[in-house]
């Protein structure tokens, strides 16, 4: 089967898969978070001028390390480290960064720049959490694979 015809044939309504998919998701939002905001807040608090792209690029790059740092610490309760590392690196990038991209933009879109308020934080976090929904739980029903 293709993956078209598998996406289309999957149960979308598996409320397992979508509690499941959801912790996923959540275990990766928060290692994304903590790269990705804290670069955010070091930029923001010491006011190194840099641009909002580069800054939002850096937020990314640590958002993906602190993801794969988190998973790697989860996974090497049930594996070797090497192979939990290993398995940390093998997760979805599809995932990790259509989260990371959608807290920046919604962060730009919001605030008008790499910035860190009060407010704009949940809005930040839903659409990370959001975003790579729908993605991991095909990947855990059509390939039966976590991207947590």
């Amino acid at each position: 089967m293709s993956v078209l015809t598998d996406t289309f044939s999957i149960n979308w309504r598996c409320r397992h898969t979508w509690r499941q998919s959801s912790k996923n998701t959540l275990w990766c939002l928060l290692g994304c978070s903590i790269g990705d905001l804290g670069t955010i807040a070091f930029f923001q608090y010491t006011g190194i001028p840099w641009s909002t792209l580069a800054i939002m690029s850096l937020a990314i790059l640590n958002g993906l390390l602190t993801s794969i740092a988190l998973e790697t610490v989860i996974l090497s309760r049930q594996m070797a480290l090497k192979a939990a590392f290993q398995t940390a690196i093998g997760m979805s990038l599809i995932s990790m960064i259509s989260m990371e991209a959608a807290m920046n933009l919604v962060d730009v879109w919001l605030t008008g720049g790499a910035k860190l308020t009060w407010w704009v934080v949940p809005f930040m976090l839903l659409a990370g959490f959001i975003t790579p929904l729908p993605y991991n739980y095909w990947r855990l029903k059509a390939l039966g694979k976590a991207c947590h």
